[in-house]
C-alpha cells in the first residue's frame, strides 16, 4: 500500500508542478517559450512526476478478495469512452482535440483501477469505494465540461477555467491519500 500511496502523492505532485507550468506558459498577453528555460524544466518535472506517479499507484497490492472490475476491463471501457468522447466533442460540439481529452480519461481509468484494486485489498474502508466513486465522477463530469467549454470562453475566463480539471483531480487524489492512511 505505501508504494500506492507513495504514486498518489507523486500525482498530486504532478498536478501542482503542471498548474505552475501553465499558469507561466499560458497567461493571456504573455509571450513565453512553454518548453525553454525554467518552463521546460517544469514540464519535464511534471512528465517524470507524472511517469513516476503511474508506475507506483500500478504497483502490487495484496487483495484479500476479488476485484469488483477487472483492470483489462476498465482500460477496455476507457479506451471505448475516449474515441467516444473524441467523436462526440468534436462533432456535436466542434471541440478541437488536445491532449487534455486524453489525459482525463487516462486519469479515470487509472483512479479506478487504482481503487478496485485498494478496495479488494481492504484499504478503503467499508464506504470508502462507492465515495472514491462518486469524487472521480464528479472529477470527470467537471475536467470534461470545462474541456468543451474551453475554446468558448473569454480568453482569461478560460485560462483559469483550464486550471480546474487539474485542482479537481489533485483534490479527489488527496481524498483518496486520507482514506488510505485512515484505513491503514
Amino acid at each position: 500500500m505505501n508504494r500506492v500511496l507513495t504514486g498518489q502523492v507523486l500525482l498530486v505532485l504532478c498536478c501542482v508542478v503542471y498548474l505552475i507550468w501553465w499558469y507561466r506558459g499560458f497567461r493571456p498577453g504573455i509571450d513565453v517559450n512553454r518548453v525553454g528555460g525554467i518552463n521546460g524544466v517544469l514540464l519535464l518535472i511534471t512528465a517524470a512526476l507524472g511517469m513516476a506517479g503511474i508506475v507506483m499507484s500500478l504497483m502490487p497490492v495484496r487483495e484479500a478478495a476479488p476485484l469488483k472490475v477487472s483492470p483489462v476491463t476498465i482500460a477496455a471501457a476507457g479506451i471505448i469512452a475516449y474515441f467516444a468522447l473524441l467523436f462526440i466533442t468534436r462533432t456535436w460540439f466542434h471541440r478541437v482535440v488536445t491532449t487534455e481529452l486524453l489525459l482525463i480519461v487516462g486519469w479515470t481509468v487509472l483512479e479506478a483501477v487504482v481503487i478496485t484494486r485498494l478496495d479488494a485489498a481492504g484499504l478503503l474502508g467499508s464506504s470508502g469505494f462507492i465515495v472514491m466513486c462518486v469524487v472521480i465522477a464528479a472529477a470527470f463530469l467537471v475536467s470534461m465540461v470545462m474541456y468543451v467549454a474551453y475554446y468558448r470562453m473569454e480568453e482569461m475566463k478560460a485560462f483559469y477555467a483550464a486550471m480546474v480539471p487539474l485542482v479537481t483531480e489533485g483534490i479527489s487524489m488527496v481524498i483518496l491519500i486520507l482514506m488510505m492512511l485512515i484505513n491503514k
